[in-house]
């Protein structure tokens, strides 16, 4: 008996940005001990949004209007989702106030009207919504479901806060959390019927020898929320060859390589505009082949964690610097450290 072969496809995607836009000059003339530090030029990073809480715009509020901006486009009513997965590595509501339980899925299919999804929230530092994705694309094509809503809202900018406050040198470990914006994102998936519109794998690996690199925690200091990050042993050429000797690895028992995936455009994590050009150079010497034209967002965004490939893949195909029916391969950069790949073929994304 033959078996039918299922896969899953990208069938909306939602962003939500703030209004606020932070110049990092601005920021920059906050930072008492190192009033003259050029991040600019040093991370690419020339602005972020800052959520507002006071319009609603924590983590949850985030998340939630990214779902609803991914549902306005869908096919689907929040009635027919079968599954929701919330992927948020920052978790305030009602201000400051951070939620474990009940989950944020829990509350997101509440707000959203979606009362008879599966749902659970997953954590996976910035790789969290290419994880949530990876595992519902796995449920789609088992037929356990027949769609669902990956979503995550990232109000991250406090940490910035607290580097501003409390930095004296630009080696301090709080550096990358100058970096940081906030956003919200959501894909919905379901069952492909073409290849113009499919996922067409979704491979991860966790080197967790790594985790120590990067860490989130209350300040010892001030109490204010902190990010910790080893940038230049996170960023160095050993850490970068995990991900090209795990891709090409997993491209070879598909009995394909880089080259021969032809894709059109690649996503980085958006950590800043020089770690994409590292990633490109090594790409480029690891897999003996061009890499395809990178798509980027850290400019005027900054780093919005495990949000940023969405939020950047949603900006180039509204602004048409990305075009549809193109082959995207979105690349995880995750403390953890989280590596892998996600191909993806978008043509008729909210149509």
């Amino acid at each position: 008996m033959a078996t039918t072969t299922r896969a899953s496809r990208f069938e909306s995607l939602g962003t939500y940005l703030p209004a606020a836009v932070q110049p990092t000059s601005e920021l920059v003339a906050g930072i008492a001990g190192a009033p003259k530090l050029p991040l600019e030029r040093i991370t690419g990073v020339a602005a972020r949004r800052v959520a507002d809480v006071g319009a609603g715009e924590d983590s949850f509020g985030l998340a939630l209007n990214a779902a609803k901006e991914a549902l306005r486009t869908s096919r689907y009513e929040a009635a027919e989702l079968d599954v929701v997965i919330s992927t948020s590595i920052s978790r305030s509501r009602d201000g400051d106030t951070y939620h474990f339980e009940p989950s944020f899925a829990r509350m997101l299919i509440e707000e959203l009207g979606a009362h008879q999804a599966i749902h659970f929230d997953l954590s996976n530092a910035c790789a969290g919504m290419i994880t949530g994705v990876h595992i519902l694309d796995r449920m789609i094509r088992e037929g356990i479901v027949r769609n669902g809503l990956v979503v995550s809202g990232e109000r991250i900018t406090p940490i910035a806060r607290t580097a501003a406050a409390e930095m004296d040198t630009s080696r301090d470990p709080q550096f990358a959390s100058l970096t940081v914006g906030d956003s919200g994102a959501a894909v919905i998936l379901d069952e492909s019927e073409d290849e113009a519109d499919r996922i067409h794998h979704v491979e991860l690996m966790t080197a967790a020898e790594y985790s120590h690199l990067c860490l989130a925690m209350p300040s010892d200091r001030t109490g204010g929320l902190a990010m910790y990050t080893d940038s230049k042993t996170q960023q160095a050429e050993g850490r970068r060859r995990i991900w090209s000797s795990f891709y090409s690895d997993f491209l070879a028992k598909e009995g394909t390589d880089l080259a021969g995936e032809k894709f059109d455009y690649v996503i980085h994590h958006q950590v800043s505009t020089r770690f994409v050009d590292f990633m490109q150079e090594h790409g480029e010497s690891a897999f003996g082949t061009a890499m395809p034209q990178t798509l980027t967002t850290t400019e005027y965004l900054g780093n919005t964690a495990s949000t940023s490939h969405f939020v950047t893949l949603g900006e180039h195909l509204r602004n048409g610097t990305a075009r549809r029916g193109a082959k995207f391969l979105l690349v995880p950069a995750a403390s953890g450290v989280v590596v892998g790949g996600l191909s993806v073929t978008i043509t008729n994304l909210g149509a």
